[in-house]
């Protein structure tokens, strides 16, 4: 069995579809995504949870816009704060099985070192700081933990050559290099950004040599067959 980490980019709007009091919360989707993971760390995989703002974030930042205009770093903070409250859910489900620390900045040196001294097969992130999406923060814990590979659960099959909520004859692609998908995505990130993989976080990944899978995250089945190195129904980007 493989002993190396598998980073995975989990959309918040995946467990949070709906920013509402009654069912806001996909609760079915959370327990089947337990019951997945835990299968996989009992084979004896390692993963990093990393977790997005998805709706929560979008919300606040919207309805903030509607009362002043904040700056891009105060937006930044807001989708930070979302990300760790995500993160937080995510984290008490796996309480037993998770670092009881949740990864909500940079980790130092020593630290770092204590974290790989354990034996631990789950460690939950959320935001850090601002500027650093959560595309980036993904690509640099792979980094640090010497995963090849990060899974990019959200809310899109594939990579597109444009965007399919826009052009209905928008094509899928299945493959594509990092510097030919910087092509499709804005040159710049800012605080919300819609896409795949940010900018920053891409031009990380082509040089840390990590490569990225595209995928719905509510499809778990294919969720792992990518976990797990098969062939999956999504986008490579290497």
């Amino acid at each position: 069995m493989n002993k190396q980490f598998t980073v995975i980019g989990f959309g918040g709007s995946l467990m949070i579809p709906k920013f509402q009091e009654e069912d806001g919360i996909n609760l079915a989707y959370l327990k089947a995504f337990r019951a997945f993971l835990k299968s996989q760390m009992k084979a004896g995989r390692k993963f990093i949870v990393v977790v997005g703002g998805g709706k929560t974030c979008r919300v606040y930042q919207k309805e903030a816009g509607k009362l002043t205009k904040p700056s891009d770093r105060m937006l930044d903070w807001i989708g930070i704060r979302a990300t760790h409250l995500n993160a937080s859910l995510i984290q008490t489900i796996f309480e037993k099985e998770a670092y009881p620390e949740l990864f909500d900045r940079k980790p130092t040196v020593e630290e770092l070192k204590k974290m790989l001294r354990e034996n631990t097969s789950l460690y939950v992130a959320g935001g850090w700081t601002p500027g650093w999406s959560t595309d980036f923060i993904s690509m640099n814990l792979a980094s640090m933990f010497g995963a090849k590979e990060v899974i990019d659960a959200g809310d899109i099959r594939y990579v597109y050559d444009k965007d399919p909520k826009k052009f209905t004859d928008a094509k899928p692609i299945k493959r594509i290099s990092w510097k030919d998908y910087r092509k499709l995505i804005p040159a710049d990130w800012t605080p919300g950004l819609a896409a795949p993989i940010d900018p920053v976080a891409s031009k990380f990944a082509e040089k840390a040599g990590i490569t990225a899978k595209i995928l719905r995250g509510d499809d778990l089945q294919n969720m792992k067959k990518a976990v797990e190195g098969k062939t999956f129904e999504g986008t490579i980007i290497m």
